[in-house]
């Protein structure tokens, strides 16, 4: 947290000076009225000056105390800002370097998180939380010394009042942060079988499984509900007592009853009961918001936790060089391995690849689920660097390449679209902002996605995600457009007609055949009749690519590719489908 925090510690220190000083100065008031109620009840004549000028100082004390805790407020809050500017450019600066397959995984989860919430999270403790808790200390210690000063006895009176609350609220709270974990599971079991009573509704209903995955949510309700009750029954007489001893009224009634027993008594006059009754609930006033201070703290400690290890995923080296002169990709003994996670070991995924493709020609990876085709094919476009081998394109060396160069020169179109909550035609021209509309809608028609542009409320300048919600293959389309104008020489492609309608499908064959012209393509093929007219059909298995030809070549071999093929041709005819 100090990291982060540094930028700002010296206005965050002087925030909450200025705080400690208005929870000090707002005393002032009410220890004026103690010495004007001493003034009228004292022996001897009304002094009307000392008066006057307790009167002027608690007027003074009341603005004092307010000037310091608007001062605070504003010194804290532009604090804040300042830190929190300061956090996301670091982030964005950070983070437009680290691999892209970084955020395929739970990265932008990560990254959403600490950007919201945790900076949130942050700017409660800079703006609110240190500076209350300097007010925290300077009220109880102003008021303890001035009522020591008034009457000691009276002063260690209210003292044990609020010493046995702490002690009996440290006992409440003893284990609370296992029985907190505890509770948190018993939550997360609740929701879990939640979620899966209301997601597979129809499934278990029409299965006639509903009853069993209703009794799992009643189980874990009433799991939680006991666990609850028994914590409840434990704690709530001792945190009853606790508030009661710590509450204003409680002190006050305590040390007036008290301070009336002394004043009969002889031991204390009753100006000093009146002074005990005005500012002793002060000591026990901060108390009951120190808790909830303290979470605050540990909480924007985890959260500063959470963006600090956000700063600290490693960066992709980048390079210097421009543009490659040609598009012909080199793929040279490439082995690769995703980052451990916890304790395991890094798996290794890729084993040694060797592969060509050739500028103009359009090249198919195939292959059965977790061959390593996806890892492969977005090693082009710097998701990852290989963890040994190679990757270049133009004979330069992907890791050679300015950032720039590397996305002006490689291209990708995945299934999972990503569109932004900007126009249409702001959308399509991500890649290159300085196209004009005429360029734009040049690429939308080649995609097929004019027309139903026109038809959309404003055109291209309807807003995604506002005025418009796009289907899969419209998105897809769009997508499209957006690589068409980008104009990239290598072009990789994630089968995108795999989940569409037959009629969108078309369309979207009709704009991948309009983008791959004229480029070096590399295709994730997860249909194999969809690549039969491939260049080259690349076949992988267990991270390796163990053949590669046309697709007549591969039929002939009767190798791997042969085997695929006829187990769908079967699979096909066991559907009654036609070839």
């Amino acid at each position: 947290m100090s990291v982060l925090l540094e930028p700002v510690r010296g206005r965050i220190v002087v925030a909450a000076v200025l705080q400690g000083a208005a929870g000090a100065l707002g005393l002032g008031p009410l220890i004026c009225v103690v010495e004007i109620a001493g003034v009228l009840l004292g022996p001897g004549p009304v002094d009307p000056g000392r008066l006057w000028v307790l009167v002027g100082l608690a007027l003074t004390g009341a603005v004092a105390a307010l000037a310091a805790g608007a001062a605070s407020t504003l010194i804290g809050h532009l604090a804040d800002n300042d830190m929190q500017l300061s956090i996301r450019r670091s982030l964005a600066a950070h983070l437009s370097r680290v691999p892209l397959g970084w955020f395929s995984g739970k990265g932008s989860g990560r990254v959403k998180k600490a950007l919201h919430d945790d900076i949130a999270e942050v700017h409660s403790l800079i703006a609110h939380t240190l500076p209350d808790l300097a007010a925290v200390v300077s009220v109880p210690v102003v008021a303890l010394v001035y009522l020591a000063i008034v009457d000691w006895r009276l002063a260690l009176v209210a003292v044990a009042l609020v010493a046995a609350g702490i002690v009996l609220f440290a006992r409440a709270m003893a284990g609370g942060m296992a029985k907190m974990a505890e509770a948190s599971r018993a939550m997360n079991d609740i929701n879990a079988s939640a979620v899966e009573f209301v997601d597979g509704i129809q499934v278990v209903k029409h299965f006639g499984g509903h009853r069993r995955t209703h009794r799992r949510f009643l189980d874990a309700a009433d799991a939680y509900s006991d666990f609850f009750s028994s914590w409840s029954r434990a704690t709530t007489p001792v945190t009853v007592a606790s508030f009661l001893l710590l509450s204003a009224p409680m002190v006050t009634v305590g040390v007036v009853v008290t301070g009336v027993a002394f004043a009969a008594a002889g031991w204390t006059d009753p100006v000093s009961v009146v002074a005990f009754a005005l500012i002793a609930p002060a000591l026990c006033a901060p108390m009951n918001v120190i808790g909830s201070r303290v979470q605050q703290i540990q909480g924007a400690g985890a959260a500063a936790g959470r963006v600090a290890a956000l700063l600290s995923v490693p960066r992709l080296p980048e390079g210097s060089r421009g543009r490659p002169d040609d598009a012909r990709v080199v793929f040279d003994g490439v082995r690769f391995a995703y980052p451990a996670d916890g304790d395991g070991e890094a798996e290794e995924v890729l084993r040694g690849v060797d592969l060509v493709l050739e500028p103009g020609t359009v090249t198919a990876l195939v292959g059965p689920s977790g061959a390593g085709k996806t890892t492969l094919a977005t090693l082009p476009a710097r998701f990852h660097d290989p963890t040994a081998g190679s990757v270049s394109i133009g004979g330069v060396d992907l890791r050679e390449l300015s950032t720039e160069a590397l996305y002006r020169t490689v291209g990708f179109v995945f299934q999972d679209v990503r569109l932004l909550r900007e126009s249409v035609a702001d959308n399509i021209a991500l890649g290159r902002p300085d196209a004009t509309r005429a360029d734009i809608e040049a690429a939308a028609g080649a995609a097929r996605i004019h027309e139903r542009i026109t038809r959309l409320p404003r055109g291209y300048d309807t807003v995604v995600g506002e005025e418009v919600d796009l289907s899969g293959g419209e998105a897809q389309r769009l997508s499209i457009a957006r690589a068409i104008l980008a104009d990239p020489p290598v072009l990789i492609l994630d089968e995108a007609t795999a989940s569409v309608d037959p009629v969108a499908e078309a369309d979207i064959q009709d704009a991948l055949s309009e983008l791959a012209r004229g480029r070096t393509v590399l295709v994730i093929a997860h249909r194999l009749a969809t690549v039969t007219g491939a260049d080259r059909i690349a076949v992988m298995e267990d991270g390796r690519v163990v053949e590669s030809g046309t697709h007549e070549e591969l039929l002939a071999s009767r190798g791997r590719y042969a085997d695929l093929w006829r187990a769908r041709r079967d699979h096909r005819a066991g559907q009654g489908e036609e070839e």
